[in-house]
């Protein structure tokens, strides 16, 4: 696969090109909707999330948008950069833990109330999964139940008696889902057009997936909290063997990552299972590099660039910086892009 070289690079903003042409130019965009690891809330950032769109550089690279993984704050990082979520043609997830999918009450909700005439949203995710611990993570479960709360409250009573045209069942009936079962290799669960989406089940909890898209322009991979499947040391690497396999060939990869700081022989008492579930910054370069990935984009940063704390652990003064993490990437012997990942950061793959 060929590579792409860096054309500009202006604020967050990357662009990567590999041929010109008279005619318009086929195009893939990656914007980090949300970079907030876990649940903890530092200085605004929102919650997890990647949106990736593709079209022509005349349309921005918007012929097809899609969202991956909705935390806290989605629906107001998309109106920053113009993207309503109306425009959206699917939402995929990773897996249902609150810090990962909560925005998407807010953004379905929204399309509720302008846009019940429809097309639905496709929502893409695991289908249900039985951790060893008995409980089911449902994606499904979760979609059909959106909007219990303002059904419940009568609010949603009280916006169907002022439009009638709304849903009746509120934003849930908007909402096409789509599951797919586990599997070891990339499995095709979406396609719309020159744009394709595969999902790899990988580990962190029980129904935990992770995504690439192919298009002409360019591939990302999306690995989502993705650890190895080995819970803790001894073992290779932090990283999932299932994130590699459908990484390899990428362009680029965007990965949920801990700083090496966070460790047991560090001092921020973070506890050792939370940290081992997670992949690492220095194996993610690693991993990238054997990949032949071009570009490393770090997203749910823990800890935030700059925080004095992670949640309730305490952080070393002056905190982790973003040459923290690119150090600890190169450390794992990646030698291309790193973006270290804040709020509306953004790469453009550009092709014929």
């Amino acid at each position: 696969m060929f590579k792409r070289s860096v054309a500009a690079c202006a604020l967050a903003l990357a662009t990567f090109t590999h041929a010109h042409s008279a005619q318009a130019e086929q195009c893939l965009e990656v914007t980090l909707t949300g970079t907030q690891g876990g649940p903890p809330v530092f200085r605004g950032q929102a919650g997890a999330g990647t949106l990736v769109t593709y079209g022509s550089e005349e349309n921005g690279c918007r012929d097809v948008l899609l969202q991956f993984d909705s935390g806290r704050g989605t629906t107001q990082s998309l109106s920053k950069i113009g993207v309503p979520v109306g425009k959206l043609a699917a939402v995929f997830y990773t897996h249902i833990h609150s810090d990962h999918a909560e925005g998407l009450p807010d953004m379905a909700q929204l399309r509720w109330h302008f846009n019940s005439a429809g097309p639905k949203l496709d929502m893409v995710c695991h289908e249900d999964a039985t951790s060893g611990a008995g409980h089911t993570m449902s994606c499904s479960g979760f979609a059909k139940n959106l909007g219990a709360a303002f059904i419940a409250s009568g609010e949603m009573a009280q916006r169907l008696a002022e439009n009638p045209k709304r849903l009746a069942g509120g934003p849930s009936d908007l909402l096409n889902v789509m599951t797919f079962g586990p599997s070891q290799t990339p499995q095709v669960v979406w396609e719309k057009g020159d744009v394709k989406v595969s999902a790899i089940s990988s580990r962190h909890v029980a129904g935990h997936a992770s995504y690439r898209v192919d298009t002409p322009a360019g591939s990302v991979v999306i690995g989502g909290d993705a650890g190895n499947d080995n819970p803790k040391p001894p073992r290779d690497s932090s990283t999932s063997a299932q994130v590699e396999l459908l990484a390899n060939g990428a362009d680029v990869i965007v990965h949920s990552v801990i700083h090496p700081i966070m460790g047991p022989e560090g001092t921020t008492g973070f506890p050792p299972p939370i940290y081992f579930r997670q992949s690492t910054a220095t194996d993610l370069g690693s991993m990238s590099d054997r990949a032949d990935a071009s570009h490393l984009m770090l997203t749910h940063l823990i800890p935030p660039l700059g925080a004095p704390r992670q949640g309730p652990f305490p952080l070393p003064k002056g905190g982790v910086s973003e040459q923290d993490y690119v150090d600890a990437v190169r450390d794992g012997g990646f030698e291309g892009n790193v973006v270290v990942g804040t709020d509306l950061a953004k790469l453009r793959l550009v092709a014929n």
